[in-house]
Formats: structure tokens, C-alpha cells, sequence
């Protein structure tokens, strides 16, 4: 299974992020973004967690030196809250229980909203990601 996916708007089929890293195990969810000096406005995290919930999809924004999008999405991929994260802010959490999240530039959010379905679609890996 390939670590990198292509994130669409289900009833379009728009790209709203080019490149996502599956982030499934144990140190990728411990790492995040933290300590990353830069991410490119194409790329972005793609948090799997076990079960829906808003306790386990919490981020804290220490160690973070840049904004970034939170788009928390529940089991089916709808959108079920978003929020512009600011460094160094101890919490954020999801209106509702989510299994997913994806981290990404803040430009992130003029593209999906709440209520959007979205579909995660493997793709080729091309180059590093960062």
C-alpha cells in the first residue's frame, strides 16, 4: 500500500490536497509536524486513528513553527470540523468524534468545509516527501 494519497472532494473529484502521508503508526502520529521548518502548499499529514473519537484525534501545536490547516473528518470521510492551528497552542479538538485528520498549509481550508466528503486515493510516490 502506497504512504502517499491524493485528497479529493467525493462529489467532484477536485483535488483539494496533491500529496498526503498515510500517518497510521505509533511514530509518525508521535512526530507530526512537529520540529519541520517548512511544508509545501501541495502536502500535508493524513491521520488514521483506530476508532472515531474527539479525545484521540486532539494535536497540541507545540514544537510547530507554522500555521496549519486541521480538517478532522469522521468514518465515512466527511468533513466534521476545521480550524486554523496557531504554533505553539496546547489543544485543539473536533466539534464531533473523528478517525481522520489531515494537517496541511492553511490554504487547506478555503477548500473543504464542513459537511464536505472527501475520498483518499493512493498514489505513485514521486520524489521525497517532506
Amino acid at each position: 500500500m502506497s504512504q502517499v494519497r491524493v485528497i479529493r472532494r467525493a462529489s467532484t473529484g477536485e483535488v483539494v490536497l496533491a500529496r498526503a502521508r498515510w500517518c497510521q503508526g505509533f511514530w509518525c502520529h508521535l512526530r507530526g509536524l512537529m520540529f519541520r521548518r517548512h511544508l509545501p502548499d501541495d502536502e500535508g499529514l493524513l491521520f488514521v486513528y483506530r476508532r472515531a473519537s474527539v479525545g484521540s484525534t486532539t494535536i497540541h501545536m507545540f514544537f510547530v513553527f507554522f500555521p496549519i490547516a486541521a480538517v478532522w473528518l469522521d468514518d465515512e470521510g466527511r468533513v466534521v470540523s476545521t480550524a486554523l492551528a496557531r504554533p505553539w497552542r496546547p489543544y485543539y479538538a473536533p466539534d464531533r468524534p473523528a478517525r481522520y485528520l489531515i494537517e496541511a498549509r492553511p490554504a487547506l481550508l478555503d477548500r473543504v468545509a464542513v459537511g464536505d466528503q472527501l475520498t483518499f486515493s493512493e498514489q505513485a510516490q514521486a520524489g521525497k516527501f517532506v
